[in-house]
């Protein structure tokens, strides 16, 4: 749906974006991840045609940005970092005003507001001055005047910044409903909000794309396979004994939950043969160690995330 091909933007001699190329297509949800600075919302800007790119090519359902940008622009629903709202206009005035921006049929936008105000949880406050409304629901009208004309990406720029706690989880929860109908795309500060949301993840540092992976294998550690296991047993003989096998790397004994039942944490061999869970339970067989749970941990996407972005 969205395709990126060797973009490059700079300012001067800033090099914000660097041969970026990366494509998202229908119907996922991908979170744009970086720290300050590494070119996130630069990025946001060109392929929502805001701003051109110094080289490279932006295609929407495969029209390019520059030759054809007002079909690339009707396809895409833009919400900036900092909402283009007008404070003296109500949520429908607002709205209808937007509706007719993107050059919609003039009978057809009552209904479509209020089924964008339905959709976005604004028909209470439907009426109301938007310079009146909480932050929340100024980020909902955000999140609304993109959703009108019905454009099938939604772009969407932190968009739970300088909410409070209920205010955020209400917003995670519209963009994971906007996700089962649109493709979309978001950058966050917030790595666990990424992790909730996404399907799929790319990295910038420094303006350029240094990973791009879906969610699994984002959190997956490379060649270590990490799992916890509960075994009824005495730790001073579990332990020797699993770190004797030659696919476990590393044996760390935590906290006991229950009496008489050793709970391990294990770091194992990838790609061991024989597999590390079928190693691990014909050893504790052969010991009468009765395995309770083995379960395979993973990575938190902040750990990928600082693996990848330090790595150099």
């Amino acid at each position: 749906m969205i395709e990126l091909r060797g973009v490059t933007k700079r300012f001067g001699a800033v090099e914000a974006v660097a041969d970026l190329s990366f494509t998202v297509p229908k119907g996922q949800i991908v979170g744009l991840l970086g720290q300050n600075g590494a070119g996130k919302t630069t990025t946001l800007n060109i392929l929502t045609g805001y701003m051109p790119p110094t080289s490279g090519q932006v295609l929407v359902d495969g029209m390019d940005m520059l030759t054809h940008s007002r079909a690339c622009k009707q396809s895409i629903g833009y919400l900036p970092e900092k909402p283009p709202l007008y404070d003296e206009m109500t949520v429908r005035s607002y709205l209808a005003f937007v509706c007719e921006l993107k050059e919609m049929h003039r009978k057809a936008i009552p209904a479509h507001v209020d089924e964008v105000m339905a959709v976005c949880g604004l028909t209470e406050v439907a009426g109301r001055v938007i310079g009146h409304l909480s932050k929340g629901y100024r980020q909902r009208v955000g999140v609304a005047q993109a959703l009108c004309g019905d454009p099938p990406v939604l772009v969407l720029d932190e968009p739970t910044v300088g909410l409070d706690p209920r205010q955020v989880v209400e917003i995670r929860a519209l963009i994971r409903q906007l996700g089962q109908t649109h493709t979309v795309i978001f950058s966050s500060h917030l790595l666990s909000e990424i992790q909730q949301l996404c399907q799929r993840v790319i990295i910038l540092h420094r303006g350029r794309m240094v990973r791009e992976a879906d969610m699994q294998e984002m959190t997956d550690a490379g060649d270590v396979l990490r799992l916890r296991a509960s075994i009824r047993g005495r730790q001073q003989e579990l332990l020797p004994a699993l770190l004797s096998l030659p696919c476990v790397r590393r044996v760390k004994p935590l906290k006991q939950q229950q009496s008489g039942v050793t709970e391990v944490s294990l770091e194992c061999e990838r790609d061991a043969s024989p597999d590390a869970q079928t190693a691990i339970f014909r050893l504790l067989c052969a010991m009468d160690a009765p395995l309770m749970q083995l379960v395979t941990e993973r990575d938190t996407l902040e750990e990928a995330f600082l693996r990848t972005t330090s790595a150099d």
